[in-house]
């Protein structure tokens, strides 16, 4: 019988101090690059970002947004309407019917509102659990930790967060990430691992926690 992969410790505690303090200095807020104005945008335009770049799902929804920031304007602007908005997005036929399906869903059974529980809005149609933390972490500002590739990988380089998979890295980052960083957490680390921490060649040279990070295979 093959024995799991034993995962590393998680980096101590004044370590993990070390490199948020730093990464929060570097960005004292960071934010989702999802454009958005309430939390119902948001669920559509993190279910649209789904093997999409953010930079794309804004220029979709720019003009969606404009016609259409609340479950009943979407379901008036119609099927056909949404996808007209959505096409240059991957997958955007089965994503528009989604975002048709979950304001339906939100209208007949939410009374039109986003509710603030991760099983609830997981019972939405293309919203999977990273969407659902994404929401309660940026439109209701629960401590919800969204773990994506980019954090999956930085998590497990840096040792902040090691895992086998995303529910492992989401929980380590729960548990071992201090307290007073937690809100935040998600995104200082996605936008690390987007602009910094990359697959293929991460950019050591000009990284603020270089001198910090255990990862074997620095480029610098």
């Amino acid at each position: 019988m093959v024995q799991p992969r034993r995962l590393p410790q998680p980096l101590p505690f004044a370590q993990q101090v070390a490199i948020f303090s730093r990464l929060a200095e570097a960005n004292p807020q960071p934010e989702t690059e999802l454009v958005f104005s309430n939390p119902f945008t948001l669920v559509v335009a993190v279910a649209l970002s789904a093997q999409a770049t953010d930079v794309g799902v804004n220029k979709a929804t720019r003009g969606l947004f404009a016609v259409a920031d609340t479950p009943q304007k979407m379901l008036d602007l119609g099927l056909e309407g949404v996808t007209e908005h959505v096409k240059t997005i991957g997958l955007f036929r089965q994503k528009a019917k989604n975002v048709i399906a979950l304001s339906r869903i939100l209208v007949e059974e939410f009374g039109g509102e986003v509710p603030d529980s991760r099983a609830a809005l997981m019972s939405l149609p293309g919203v999977g659990r990273k969407t659902a933390n994404v929401v309660l972490n940026s439109a209701f500002h629960f401590p919800a930790q969204a773990v994506d590739t980019h954090i999956f990988r930085v998590g497990n380089r840096t040792r902040i967060a090691p895992g086998r998979d995303v529910e492992e890295v989401e929980r380590a980052i729960e548990d071992n990430v201090p307290a007073r960083f937690q809100q935040d957490a998600h995104r200082w680390l996605i936008l690390h691992g987007r602009y910094i921490c990359q697959a293929r060649r991460p950019r050591c040279a000009v990284c603020p926690i270089y001198d910090l990070c255990p990862y074997e295979e620095k480029t610098a």
